[in-house]
């Protein structure tokens, strides 16, 4: 579904600058988690506030989505949160290599037609990206609620050579529910009884 565009999107936009980048510098001594796909910004949001010593970074497509997660940040005073409007398929281009610690792909569009495979953020073109952006003992961590899309994402990430752990096709009801933060879209469908499946790929 295409999002609305936002009333005054312009200057709302203008309002929350500060939290808009073009380019990360990052700051080395710190760790850097990478949120690709951020919506409307609940997952990058609390993960900042528990986590203040970690660099958080949101990039998404549609900049009248990803003004809500920045007006968010903006209303918490958040300091070590930022955002990016930018496509995956660039992020070699915005990034140093060996740069990130963790990224997170969140309930990515699952492009179920059979000819739209190359389009998944778990295909091994994508793979490639985040491979040469993350640091060497870096991570991915997936989360979704589409089967398909969850199968057809472990056989990617183990023909493109990554180590996986911690492997779930029922997150809300494994050990690892107490730590999981929602995002927006999984507590709507969690709430109608859909299980999300959840998986951490590792750069061997």
């Amino acid at each position: 579904m295409r999002a609305r565009k936002k009333k005054h999107g312009a200057e709302r936009l203008a309002a929350v600058s500060d939290y808009f980048i073009q380019k990360p510098i990052l700051d080395t001594k710190k760790k850097t988690y990478l949120e690709i796909g951020c919506g409307k910004g609940k997952f990058i949001i609390e993960n900042a506030e528990k986590n203040p010593d970690i660099n958080f970074i949101a990039v998404e497509k549609v900049s009248d989505v990803i003004l809500l997660a920045a007006e968010k940040a903006k209303q918490k005073e958040l300091k070590n949160v930022k955002f990016m409007i930018c496509d995956a398929k660039g992020l070699t281009e915005l990034f140093e290599k060996n740069s990130v610690d963790l990224i997170y792909l969140n309930f990515s569009d699952p492009w179920p037609k059979a000819g739209h495979y190359k389009r998944r953020l778990t295909y091994k073109a994508f793979l490639d990206v985040y491979r040469e952006i993350l640091k060497e003992e870096g991570a991915i961590f997936f989360k979704t609620d589409n089967a398909g899309l969850f199968e057809f994402s472990l056989e990617q990430f183990k023909e493109d050579g990554w180590r996986l752990e911690n492997v779930t096709d029922d997150l809300h009801n494994s050990k690892f529910a107490c730590d999981n933060i929602m995002t927006e879209y999984e507590k709507n469908f969690s709430e109608k009884g859909f299980t999300i499946h959840r998986l951490e790929a590792y750069i061997k």
